[in-house]
């Protein structure tokens, strides 16, 4: 029997889980699932005879060591910053670890020591970063192999509500961390435009956007994700001319978003004194110039030279930012502040669904002919369990474990699914779960 440790039983983590148990009588494994919240763990084995529940602390270097130890593959689903410490122990004691999350230095310096003990630390390999790598690869790939030259390659994602649900202003609700969504693109951003760098900072980012129309889901628009850069060496693209990689948001959303950027509404750098006792209203006044004879509104509208009748100001008075609603946070950041007015807004009611969204656009010549092609992604969720974020995320994890323990995958060292020996048995189960890609060869 495999004994498989997953560390971390949150929302992200549901559909990932499933699969492990569903599959667990034909493959003769038993999983462990380890969360601070024993009730959370419980809840996600349900009673299921090849799984076990384990109140998990993962500061407590004895009981780490000893869950490892026990285990023949480790899955952390854990924050992105507590991976290292998992890391590091799966390669002292030879385990395989799989993550969700974007490698980060500390890890990606453990690559020679996880190659001499014989591990792969396998990262990026959930959603985005994760199916965008491979599905990616294998067109760069194809490209590659029929003679083509890649010249410009632009990837965007988005996790949005579900059309059906699609029922405020700003044509979006919560589908992952809130937090991450009020400081995105707090570092700016980079990326590669007709052969030259080019640099978005932060007060700039959300005025900058493309729009495009992805498959029957309607228009979009996205703005620039952080060090695109990267991704010439990690693709084996070096000589690319264009490379771009965005977040995808409804029409309209980055307008009236950029005015809490430019507000200092998403700033997380210092605390509110006494921010409990602020209202709504006092809060957003804080932020915004003097002046004795507008009101709150009118000012708003006036720094931004905008009208209340407008679109965009009306996305901003639906989040009621400018009711007497309390505060109710101590010391608060702004940016924790934004993040409670939007959850009263913003969350996914019960009966909502979500919806993953995904576009690479590719540009090439081949045989002295220029070729546009665009590879889409459209995933829908379930209900409140079985998101469209949940299964992005949980089932090419869950694949890959399998293949990792059935011996399909066996590289060592630090790696993303970037690789033939990763993505194409991975996509290729993914496919047969339903999530597909559609390409579109554009005139």
């Amino acid at each position: 029997m495999k004994n498989i440790l997953v560390i971390g039983a949150g929302r992200s983590a549901t559909t990932l889980i499933n699969y492990l148990l569903d599959n667990a009588s034909d493959n003769d494994w038993f999983i462990s699932i380890a969360d601070y919240s024993l009730r959370l763990a419980e809840n996600a084995v349900n009673n299921n005879k090849r799984g076990s529940a384990i109140f998990f602390d993962v500061n407590d270097t004895k009981q780490r060591e000893d869950e490892i130890l026990k285990s023949d593959i480790v899955v952390s689903m854990l924050p992105a910053s507590m991976h290292i410490m998992v890391a590091r122990d799966c390669i002292r004691l030879k385990k395989n670890l799989v993550t969700a999350s974007y490698v980060s230095d500390e890890v990606s310096s453990l690559d020679e020591d996880a190659k001499k003990a014989g591990v792969l630390l396998l990262n990026e390999i959930g959603l985005d970063p994760g199916i965008d790598h491979m599905s990616a690869m294998q067109i760069i790939d194809e490209i590659k192999e029929k003679g083509g030259e890649l010249t410009s390659f632009k990837s965007f994602c988005g996790g949005l509500v579900h059309p059906d649900y699609d029922n405020n202003p700003w044509n979006y609700k919560f589908t992952w961390n809130p937090r991450n969504v009020v400081v995105a693109g707090q570092g700016g951003a980079q990326y590669l435009e007709g052969g030259m760098i080019k640099f978005i900072p932060y007060n700039n980012l959300f005025e900058r956007v493309e729009n495009m129309d992805i498959l029957d889901a309607g228009s979009f628009e996205a703005y620039a994700n952080r060090d695109s850069l990267s991704y010439r060496k990690s693709y084996g693209i070096k000589n690319i001319s264009t490379l771009l990689r965005g977040t995808l948001r409804r029409k309209g959303y980055s307008e009236s978003w950029n005015y809490f950027v430019q507000l200092g509404l998403t700033d997380d750098t210092y605390i509110i004194k006494n921010s409990e006792e602020l209202t709504y209203r006092e809060y957003l006044n804080l932020h915004l110039p003097f002046s004795g004879k507008l009101t709150l509104e009118e000012r708003f509208c006036k720094e931004f030279g905008i009208t209340e009748d407008s679109d965009s100001f009306q996305k901003v008075k639906w989040l009621d930012i400018f009711t007497s609603n309390k505060v109710e946070l101590e010391n608060a950041t702004p940016a924790q502040i934004l993040q409670k007015i939007l959850e009263e807004k913003w969350t996914l009611s019960t009966e909502d669904k979500d919806m993953i969204v995904m576009q690479h656009q590719f540009e090439y010549t081949l045989k002295g002919k220029y070729k546009k092609l665009n590879s889409s992604l459209l995933v829908f969720g379930e209900n409140q369990k079985s998101t469209s974020m949940a299964k992005t995320v949980g089932l090419p994890v869950a694949i890959a474990v399998k293949l990792i323990l059935n011996g399909i995958i066996n590289s060592t060292g630090v790696k993303i699914p970037t690789t033939k020996d990763i993505y194409i048995p991975v996509l290729k189960e993914l496919s047969e779960n339903g999530i597909n890609f559609i390409e579109e060869e554009i005139n």
